[in-house]
Order: C-alpha cells, then structure tokens, then sequence
C-alpha cells in the first residue's frame, strides 16, 4: 500500500528562514512572474540535446529514442535503475530524459494516472516528511511560495491512484545536479528547463508507470 512520503528536497540551505510572528498564509504562486522564473531557468542558448551547465553525465540529456511495441502514446514510463524518464509518442519514438528518483526505501514503484499538472506549483511537505526531519521541513508546515527556490520547481505532475493523490510527484528541481542519483523524499525529479518541454506534452488522464528501482530488483533475484 502507498504511503504519504514524499518530495523532493536537499539541504536546509535552500530555504529562507521563517520571520518570526509572521502570519500563517495559504502559498501562492504569482503568476505575473512565471514567463520571468522560466527564463531564469532556461540557460542561454537552450538546446535540450546538448546544453547541459549542470555537468552531469550526456546519457541524462533528453534524446529521442525508438520506443518498445505496444507502449500507450502519452504515457510516461520511468526506468528507476537506469533513472530514465520517457515519453511515448505516437510515431513509436520516446523522448527520453535523465530523472533522480527517491532515496532509500522513499520511492515507490507503481502504476498511476497523472490527474493535475501545475506550473510554478506551491508545495508544502507532508506530514511524514515533517516527523521523519523536522530539522528541514518543520519551518515549512504552513507551505511554500511557487518559486525558482520552491523544491516542486518549475512544473510538477500529480500521480493518483483512483482519486487518491499519492504525494508522489513528477517535478523540476532546484537541484539539477542530483539528476541521475538517488536523492528525493519520494518523487521523480527532473531538470526544470527539460520539465518546461515535457509539460507541454503530456495530458491529464495519461498513466505514469514507475518502475523499481536496483534494490527490489535485487531482493527478487
């Protein structure tokens, strides 16, 4: 059964400390900023295929690749062991892009269906997530700002099971050098201007399938 862990998150560095006897307040997400934060994300020059000032390996550079026969056009499907993320299409191609997945025991294969998607999300840390560190998600119990800081990113797809979000997320992340390791409270990370790309492709109503990643495969062999 599915738990509520989840997202994505690295250090405490990477959050403002709360203002004392500030007043709790729903997050926002101004919208009069999102083409500015896309643009501040977006290196110079982008090239999806070849721009990487992140510095991890070219494998994680999104590539068209032939997909497998009889893959669903929309779908994702996301290698958890060799932290590929693809897209089917309907031409029988995939794009494929480098992905981190969760820490530990945090990531949770599955099959869900992608039933919202947001841009420049809010995001506030579930309540796991808060008992499991307190030292780095207890400051945001009350939520975060959507943001170029926010750990959701620039954009984040929400995987259900039925009508029950999971938590699970597929997202950006301020934390582009973390793509192709094992880093997130659950979710699948991406680099922010490659989710900026994939967003725009992808449907509500489309199945996400994650698979487990080398330790589950290990335990079964």
């Amino acid at each position: 059964m599915l738990t509520r862990r989840h997202f994505v998150i690295t250090t405490a560095s990477l959050f403002s400390a709360p203002i004392p006897g500030a007043v709790a307040a729903n997050p926002v997400s101004d919208r009069s900023k999102w083409a500015r934060w896309d643009a501040q994300v977006t290196p110079a020059n982008y090239d999806p295929a070849t721009t990487n000032p992140w510095g991890f390996h070219p494998r994680f550079l999104p590539q068209l690749v032939q997909a497998n026969d009889g893959l669903r056009p929309g779908d994702i499907h996301v290698d958890a062991v060799a932290r590929y993320l693809y897209h089917i299409r309907a031409d029988g191609t995939a794009m494929r892009y480098g992905v981190a997945i969760a820490r530990g025991n945090l990531y949770e294969p599955g099959t869900y269906t992608i039933k919202r998607k947001a841009k420049w999300p809010t995001w506030r840390p579930t309540d796991d997530m808060i008992e499991r560190e307190p030292e780095l998600f207890e400051q945001h119990a009350d939520g975060m700002d959507g943001g170029p800081r926010n750990p959701l990113g620039s954009r984040a797809l929400y995987l259900y099971v039925g009508n029950r979000d999971t938590y699970l997320r597929i997202h950006g992340t301020p934390s582009p050098r973390s793509i192709g390791g094992r880093a997130s409270s659950g979710c699948v990370r991406m680099v922010m201007a490659h989710i900026n790309g994939l967003y725009e492709q992808v449907s509500t109503g489309s199945t996400a399938f994650l698979y487990a990643p080398e330790s589950a495969l290990a335990s079964t062999s």
